[in-house]
């Protein structure tokens, strides 16, 4: 066997080189802003401004004017922290099947940007650092709820509901009520009437919104095999409940107007008769066998919100005479 030998002024093969630590540095880097917006993807923003949204308002009527900012500033990061840990956590448990839904599929776990054991750990940590936060900004009374509903959100929500009964989004839908329980609680350190009307506002909301979004993307769930009500029940089922929900909602969002002004009063009655409106417009759509936009109703239900507790804000911060009993 003959051995090569390397002659007198030749260059050495050259071998391969371990990678250096610069080198592996700037790759940190470069992938560094996609690896902010996946984390910042598991926290599901959109939601969380909605949330916030509410927020703000329930703290304007417990003050009856507007709070001290650096109060509403710490309330606010304290309740984004809260949600973006429930979501985070949401995400991990439910990675399984938003790979089956077009509408989750781009989602950060989905797409395994983010392994979940990490995703995990930031849901957790979030969790206890907004709680923290709000007990040393706000108070106890409202740090706990926080918790309270980031663990009924994940717990109850996500684990036993969401996949065993088509009744989950109504009573999961509670967590997405606590925020407005949160703000008042911030303000005063209790929990009074008017905090607990707005929560029943939010509550009776919630199954006409994401009901309308559900029959969107009725094929979405049913492959993931999540017993969402359009799954499991007829269209007309469907836009039969969301009309009775739209009726309940809009009658107790007037057991609000003893603590505001007409200026609130006016308000919900306008928009809880348009809601309506369209609420049995979609439904007699169904009825009929036409085709129906659902997500138009969605859309509204949105602006129904944000419209009904502005007007809440801007009572509040007038600060006419309330109407009382």
């Amino acid at each position: 066997m003959s051995v090569p030998v390397s002659r007198p002024g030749s260059r050495p093969a050259p071998t391969s080189r371990p990678e250096r630590p610069r080198g592996r540095a700037r790759q940190v880097l470069a992938r560094f802003p996609d690896t902010v917006r996946a984390y910042v993807g598991l926290t599901k923003t959109r939601i969380i401004e909605q949330l916030l949204v509410v927020t703000v308002p329930a703290m304007f009527l417990a003050e009856r004017g507007i709070p001290p900012v650096p109060l509403i500033l710490a309330t606010l990061l304290g309740g984004a922290a809260a949600a973006a840990s429930a979501h985070a956590l949401n995400c991990v448990i439910d990675a399984d099947i938003d790979v089956k839904m077009k509408r989750t599929a781009r989602r950060p776990l989905a797409k395994g940007q983010v392994p979940p054991s990490h995703a995990l750990v930031f849901g957790l940590v979030l969790a206890a650092l907004s709680t923290v936060w709000l007990w040393l900004t706000t108070n106890q009374l409202a740090a706990g709820l926080a918790l309270t509903a980031i663990a009924f959100y994940v717990l109850v929500y996500t684990l036993i509901l969401k996949r065993r009964t088509s009744q989950n989004i109504v009573w999961g839908g509670a967590a997405g009520c606590m925020p407005v329980v949160i703000g008042w609680a911030a303000v005063t350190g209790t929990v009074e009437w008017p905090a607990l009307v707005m929560f029943g506002v939010i509550f009776f909301w919630t199954p006409p919104h994401f009901w309308a979004l559900a029959m969107r993307y009725r094929d979405d769930y049913a492959a993931a095999g999540v017993p969402m009500l359009p799954v499991v029940a007829t269209p007309v089922q469907v836009s039969r409940r969301i009309v009775v929900y739209a009726w309940v909602m809009a009658v107790w969002s007037l057991l609000l107007v003893p603590a505001t002004s007409w200026i609130y009063a006016v308000v919900a009655v306008a928009l809880g008769a348009f809601f309506l409106f369209r609420a049995h417009r979609l439904h007699s759509g169904v009825v009929a066998g036409r085709e129906v936009a659902p997500m138009t109703l969605f859309h509204l239900s949105n602006m129904y919100l944000c419209g009904l507790f502005a007007a809440i804000a801007v009572d509040a911060a007038v600060g006419l005479p309330v109407l009382g009993l």
